[in-house]
Formats: structure tokens, sequence, C-alpha cells
């Protein structure tokens, strides 16, 4: 018999029935969750992505979590956005290093228009070299978005953060709806959506399946969801926050591929933290993207050596391309 849990996608969860994914016995949680997984996607396969900070730091939002914040001392130098060239030697680094998907990421509050000239250079540049392209630029307005489509960028990243009645504790200068917005300019410009959130921010269970309930109920799931761990970076508000117990972010991986079935869920900020036997677990329990490259913006991931060995040693392998996708030949 079919699990109930194996079906189309919904958008119509509860908070209810995500609060009780979250409190099934951890057994039964990963199993529904891996066979969530196998009904939509290759259980072996990982797509690899990797993330450059093209902007970084100086940013006017006062994200409690975020090293690139100008409202916290946290030492980070601010740098001015790179010139095309520059990333576009970057990703072909990062491609030859296995990466099949690049990611920009620019510490702004929101897109200005006299920096789109350089960023649809960059893009079309990332574009040619046949990976997927990706980036995060904070809020866009329409005719922004249309312009990032339009030099082939395919995913934009704009991330919930957290549940909606916890984000005020989180940051002040931007409102969930002002997020929301952007999500819904993505889509009418036709670009795929990579949205998800930080854990480990001292959120209780109930604001992490509030983040989910978010994401499962939005008008279209996003094809990519990111699950963080928070990276606590001292001098932020939230640098002090405790660490988020392994199972419990296992548990969040779990149900975010339960109630989001078709989305990528990538295992994001924190794995530098985590062990081996961790990681393992939460591609168990239906995580299918990971960010290589040893640096993910402005905090540390595992050295390439070091995730190669962990592929090899788990019998996995880079996912193949989504046709949509696929460079033309």
């Amino acid at each position: 018999m079919t699990s109930p849990d194996i079906a189309a996608p919904r958008n119509n969860w509860t908070r209810a029935e995500i609060e009780a994914l979250f409190d099934l016995p951890f057994a039964e949680l990963v199993f529904r969750a891996a066979s969530v997984h196998r009904a939509f996607f290759e259980p072996t396969e990982i797509q690899l992505s990797q993330l450059l900070s093209v902007k970084t730091g100086g940013c006017v939002e006062d994200c409690g979590y975020c090293s690139q914040s100008a409202h916290f001392d946290t030492g980070l130098k601010a740098t001015k956005l790179m010139e095309p060239e520059a990333v576009v030697a970057q990703a072909a680094r990062a491609k030859a290093g296995g990466a099949q998907r690049f990611c920009m990421g620019a510490a702004w509050r929101d897109l200005k228009d006299r920096d789109l000239p350089k960023l649809e250079a960059m893009i079309s540049g990332v574009k040619a070299l046949g990976l997927e392209t990706c980036a995060t630029l904070g809020m866009l307005e329409p005719h922004q978005a249309v312009a990032l489509r339009e030099a082939g960028l395919d995913y934009y990243n704009h991330n919930l953060d957290t549940a909606p009645e916890d984000y005020a504790r989180v940051i002040s200068t931007r409102t969930y709806q002002d997020r929301l917005d952007t999500l819904e300019h993505v889509r009418a410009a036709g670009m795929s959506v990579c949205c998800g959130g930080i854990v480990g921010m001292g959120e209780s269970r109930e604001a992490r399946a509030g983040l989910l309930h978010a994401l499962a109920t939005l008008p279209a799931h996003p094809e990519s969801l990111p699950v963080n761990a928070l990276v606590p970076i001292p001098g932020t508000p939230l640098g002090m926050s405790p660490p988020l117990d392994g199972l419990e972010f296992v548990r969040t991986v779990a149900v975010a591929r339960i109630v989001c079935p078709k989305s990528v869920v990538r295992l994001s900020a924190g794995r530098d933290g985590m062990s081996r036997e961790l990681q393992a677990l939460c591609f168990l329990a239906g995580a299918n993207s990971m960010f290589i490259g040893g640096k993910l913006l402005t905090t540390a991931l595992p050295g390439q050596d070091e995730d190669a060995q962990l592929l090899a040693d788990l019998g996995m392998r880079p996912m193949a391309p989504a046709p949509e996708l696929s460079p033309v030949q």
C-alpha cells in the first residue's frame, strides 16, 4: 500500500499536521521522509552547489544572525561588487572542482538598477559555462526579476528565515510580506524559487514547524529549499544561540522533504560543524544537495577532499542536470 505521504505535492498543509510529523518517533519520521524522497528522486544522487559572495558586508539590514550587517561589529570588511570577469573565473574553478550549480550572493537590502549591467554580465557568463545559475541579491522589483531571468538566471534565492510569528525576533528592517512579495516577483518573471530558512537561532520546534508550514503553503513549493544551521557569529545578536541538537536538525530536514516532496532540499550553512554521520542521516532523511568549495559566503564548509571522501563512502554521485536548465548545445 502506498503511504499517504507519497502523493502529489499539497499546498494545504496545516500547522497541526506539520507539528505532528515533528512529533513522530525518529525512525518512523526518517522512514517516511526516505520513502517520499525515493518517490521523486534517485536517492543516491546529490546536487553539488557552490556559493560566492560577489559583494560582501556593509548591509543595512539587521538580520540577527548575519556577520555582514553594518549594525554589528563582527570584524568583517565590506567590499564592492566584484567585476564580472572575476566572478566567471571563480565559477570556472568551481565547475572544475565538481560544482553543478553556481550561486552569487550580494549583501544588500535590495537590488539597485545601477548594478544590473554587472550582474547580467556575471549571470550570462556563468550560464555560458554550463552551470545552473542562482543569485541572492535582496529584495527585487518586478522589472529587475525579468532582467535577471533574461540574463540567464535559473533560480533566485530569498529565504523566509523563520516562522512568521518568530520573524520580528530575528530582523526588524524588512517584513515577512516584503519577502513574500519578492518571491511573487521571481515567480512572475519565470524563474525558479530557492527559499528556505535557518534553524538553531533559539527558536522553538513550533517555530520550525511554522517555517515549513509557510513554505509548504506557498502558491507553489520552492524548487530549491535550503535548510541552514545557524553558524553563531560573535558580535551578532544571535551569536550566543545554543546549538541545535543534531537529531532535531535531521527531523527538520525530514519534515521539509515530506511537505515539499519535489523540492531539492539543500544541506546548507553549518555543515562544517556536522559529523559525517549526521550528514549521512540528513541525506537519508531526504536532503539531496549540498554546498561545496570550502566556504559559504563568509562561513566555513568542509574541504573538497573531505566531501569527495564522504560521498564515495556513502556511494553517492552527482545529480543529473534538470533537462529544462541544461545549456543549449
